[in-house]
């Protein structure tokens, strides 16, 4: 990777942690228990920058001196993943099972879906990062 490009992938990096951070950390706090659709669309925000913060990981850490060609095996199980643990959420909220009371329950889900959100943007920054040393 060229040097001048480093210093842009760590602000972007740096700004989507940040706005996940306040996402996950204010906004879905407020919206969660009483108003469903401003805690999806806040919860899917954070996941789109969550994601983002790992596709700059993966672009920062690739290797570009590395002949290999990485695979997508990585971004295919963390799709996998993500619709798994999704699927697993809407079954407990479709038998009733209580946020509020069982948080344990839907903690193993959560994780679910955010090691897929890494897994997926890694994946992706390092075979974009791959693609942009061939072009060159």
């Amino acid at each position: 990777m060229n040097g001048d490009r480093r210093p842009l992938l760590l602000v972007l990096l740096g700004c989507a942690l940040l706005v996940t951070a306040i996402l996950h950390l204010v906004f879905v706090p407020r919206y969660l228990p009483e108003d469903v659709l401003l805690t999806v669309l806040t919860l899917g925000a954070g996941w789109v920058t969550y994601a983002i913060a790992f596709y700059a990981l993966g672009r920062a850490g690739a290797d570009p001196r590395s002949q290999e060609f990485p695979n997508m095996r990585f971004a295919d199980v963390g799709i996998a993943l993500l619709l798994v643990s999704l699927l697993l959420l809407l079954a407990l909220d479709a038998l009733g099972v209580p946020l509020e009371g069982i948080v344990g329950v839907y903690a193993l889900p959560a994780a679910g879906i955010y090691a897929g959100l890494a897994l997926l943007g890694w994946s992706i920054g390092r075979r974009t990062e791959a693609i942009n040393e061939m072009v060159r």
